[in-house]
């Protein structure tokens, strides 16, 4: 991470690409196995078919509330490494994020590249540039450890076994752990230095300007202050970004006229975000699907009714911000160059000393006209 993120190799692409289609082939076999009888498959689309609008739309504005929450985090995590970018541009660049993670092979390193350019363009530093998309990435691994953890405490409420305590004192530890990363992070920075000058020595790459740049932007990094209770804030930002997501998945129970399991619901959603977290097939494509169902099936729910549900919920959360998301990545990218060009323009103008620019001696005069 020095500069600009180098593009992916061919190679590396062939190897993405081939991983992709074995997560497509994976997520069918899971489907195919969990829906296999095309009754339920007929039954579950007759329910999407008649879905309640008002509850498609409060799931709709649930999703829009997730969205927005992980653009909040990024402007709160920016802002504390001492850059400001406008919500709004970050909002876009959370719609643009989310259709090319469901898209796009090679996740999460994309999707996070993405980001750092734009970062980048924008006038951040390399160094508060990668320092968000790490704080980021742990802050909301934080935040989906707490969903989990609650998840797996409510399934289990009521519950005196030793098993169940043991679960959800792992939970809880995994918890704290990642906590302790993101408040210490500069343990994990050092350890990173120390990882790249092992593999100079090993191997002599990287080396020489690539070496300099990446030790000075871990460097840099590291002196980025975070105290506790700024890390408490992005933290409770990230959890309001999953529990925002998971609202969607219980309007989305309603808007088919299923009841909601409660008692493992939230367990199921959090087991499925973290097996679609796999970078195995970009979004989780067939592998949420699966785990959510499954899991909601093992909890009590109806299998038609959870399949409808799972179906109303991945079209909201993972179909739909697909065009909005490559939309908002084209409107980012001419936004952009409008930028570039803009700041070449008022470079050269103040080169040629335009009327009313201000000079070191005051403003410029104004040429005699001929």
């Amino acid at each position: 991470m020095a500069g600009e993120l180098a593009p992916v190799r061919a190679g590396r692409n062939g190897r993405a690409v081939l991983r992709y289609a074995v997560g497509l082939v994976i997520g069918s076999v899971a489907l195919l196995l969990l829906f296999g009888k095309r009754g339920e498959l007929a039954a579950a689309g007759h329910q999407i078919s008649n879905a309640s609008p008002g509850w498609v739309a409060l799931a709709m504005s649930a999703e829009s509330l997730s969205l927005l929450a992980f653009a909040w985090l990024q402007h709160r995590v920016l802002r504390l490494s001492g850059t400001l970018i406008p919500l709004p541009g970050l909002f876009a660049v959370a719609l643009a994020n989310d259709a090319i993670a469901a898209t796009v092979p090679g996740e999460p390193a994309v999707s996070s590249a993405y980001r750092y350019r734009y970062y980048r363009r924008r006038g951040a530093s390399a160094a508060s540039a990668g320092w968000a998309i790490f704080s980021t990435l742990i802050a909301l691994a934080i935040g989906m450890s707490i969903v989990l953890l609650l998840g797996v405490t409510v399934a289990l409420a009521g519950s005196t076994s030793i098993a169940s305590t043991g679960v959800t004192v792992v939970g809880l530890v995994i918890v704290v752990a990642a906590g302790a990363v993101l408040v210490r992070r500069d343990l994990v920075i050092g350890m990173v230095g120390a990882a790249v000058r092992g593999l100079r020595r090993v191997t002599g790459h990287p080396r020489g300007s690539l070496a300099a740049r990446i030790d000075g932007t871990l460097a840099r990094m590291r002196e980025i202050p975070l105290s506790g209770r700024s890390t408490a804030g992005i933290v409770m930002i990230a959890a309001a970004v999953w529990a925002a997501d998971f609202l969607c998945l219980v309007c989305s129970f309603r808007a088919v006229h299923s009841v909601v399991p409660w008692h493992g619901v939230l367990l199921a959603y959090g087991v499925a975000v973290v097996v679609g977290s796999f970078p195995v097939v970009p979004g989780g494509l067939g592998l949420i699907e699966g785990s959510l169902a499954v899991v909601l099936v093992a909890y009590g729910a109806a299998r038609v009714p959870a399949v409808s549900a799972v179906l109303a919920f991945r079209i909201v959360n993972f179909w739909l911000p697909i065009p909005v998301g490559w939309a908002s990545v084209a409107l980012i990218a001419r936004r952009l160059r409008r930028i570039g060009r803009d700041g070449q323009d008022q470079c050269e103008e103040a080169e040629r000393g335009w009327p009313g620019e201000l000079t070191p001696d005051g403003p410029a005069s104004v040429p005699a006209s001929d």
